[in-house]
């Protein structure tokens, strides 16, 4: 059987009621891939349209969660304008929403009503706890999936206060939850011919980064403490001009390090055998690495260590990172023409397929594929589009 598609998910269709980040980010996965991802939205637009920073009118926040999408806007606090989401439930494979546990049942759109209107659909729950458990109807957002699940306790230096992460990164990893969890679910559906829910949450996935201390407090007592930004040779240097990462762990990154700065007597000295040795010794091998790296600039240092294959990176700041030359030959931030701004940059191709290609699109303006979804999927004709535009069930562009 011949393949004729341009994208991975292409023929896929995503209804996207997500808010906030780790929802609308679980969708914008599929929107890279190359499904069709409807924005579900009110008729005054998604309220993170209005969040900072703003870039020439721009919300830089929309953006980079909703680019490539599409957009209907509608009324879902009317009868009617569930009729129309309903619609197309019976017309989409997968279904995802974030609001908290027990609101979606609410507005009439449970699983159990999805199933009747398409036993194939695959629905996506995304909260802060989970569908059940005794946090279920805690509200929570991604700080709160850090500090519960110790993440939080082990970030900063040893004798500071907790610390957490500035980019959302439960938000992140929960949104490839849900999206690989329904990837997995379209695969299977081959084969059953049926839909079925996929329940991730922001407090799972604070446990799961933290899952090796967990583990080895759970198996023997261990309890992990705080290393900061590391230790010897794997740790942060000051350098004449910025800051550095060296992340040398093994022995051959050891022993490429020894021949890189010279530390012939160090190669075999039993103070650095093992890793944990090193660990032990570390302050003694940062009375070498501090100077020398302060005698260097930061790109002197990366150069020089990367010629003998020591792992080391500069600290970037947004500034360093935004200029890095592989954020372009990457294609990790993309810029998209935009209705709005006239142009801004998106997030770009986190994954590189061969043959089937991500693609990256533009932010859709509130409404903007109204009139197209509703005639060229669910074949309302104008007069009906009219009267459910007049009525204010629905805003066309």
């Amino acid at each position: 059987m011949i393949n004729n598609k341009k994208h991975p998910l292409e023929g896929i269709r995503v209804l996207d009621l997500g808010r906030y980040q780790a929802g609308p980010r679980c969708a914008l996965m599929f929107a890279r891939m190359g499904a069709e991802v409807i924005k579900i939205e009110s008729l005054t637009g998604d309220e993170s349209r209005k969040n900072p920073p703003v870039v020439r009118g721009q919300s830089a926040y929309w953006v980079q969660y909703n680019s490539g999408k599409k957009s209907l806007s509608i009324n879902l606090r009317t009868d009617e304008g569930k009729e129309v989401l309903k619609d197309l439930v019976a017309e989409s494979d997968i279904f995802l929403q974030n609001f908290r546990p027990g609101t979606i049942a609410k507005m009439g759109f449970d699983y159990e009503t999805l199933k009747k209107l398409n036993e194939k659909i695959i629905m996506i729950n995304v909260s802060a706890y989970g569908q059940d458990g005794s946090y279920r109807d805690r509200v929570g957002f991604d700080p709160l999936g850090q500090a519960l699940g110790g993440m939080m306790s082990l970030n900063g230096e040893p004798d500071g206060p907790p610390v957490r992460n500035f980019f959302p990164l439960i938000d992140r990893i929960t949104a490839l939850h849900g999206c690989i969890g329904a990837l997995a679910a379209l695969y299977e559906r081959e084969f059953s011919g049926l839909g079925q829910t996929i329940d991730v949450s922001l407090g799972d996935t604070g446990f799961t980064v933290n899952e090796i201390p967990i583990s080895a407090f759970l198996g023997d007592g261990i309890i992990q403490g705080k290393t900061g930004n590391g230790m010897g040779m794997d740790n942060s240097y000051q350098t004449s001009d910025g800051w550095i990462l060296m992340a040398a762990t093994n022995r051959k990154m050891w022993e490429r390090c020894c021949e890189a700065l010279g530390w012939d007597d160090w190669v075999d000295d039993p103070r650095f055998e093992g890793r944990n040795d090193r660990r032990e010794n570390h302050k003694i091998i940062e009375e070498r690495l501090v100077p020398w790296f302060k005698s260097k600039t930061t790109e002197e240092a990366v150069e020089y260590l990367n010629k003998y294959s020591v792992p080391i990176a500069p600290i970037n700041d947004v500034v360093g990172a935004s200029i890095n030359p592989l954020i372009n030959e990457r294609e990790m931030m993309v810029e998209v023409p935009d209705k709005i701004a006239g142009k801004i940059h998106v997030s770009g191709k986190s994954i590189k397929f061969g043959r089937t290609p991500m693609v990256v699109g533009s932010a859709p303006t509130i409404g903007q594929h109204t009139e197209e979804i509703l005639s060229g999927i669910l074949g309302y004709d104008n007069d009906k589009i009219n009267q459910l535009q007049s009525k204010e069930i629905i805003r066309c562009e």
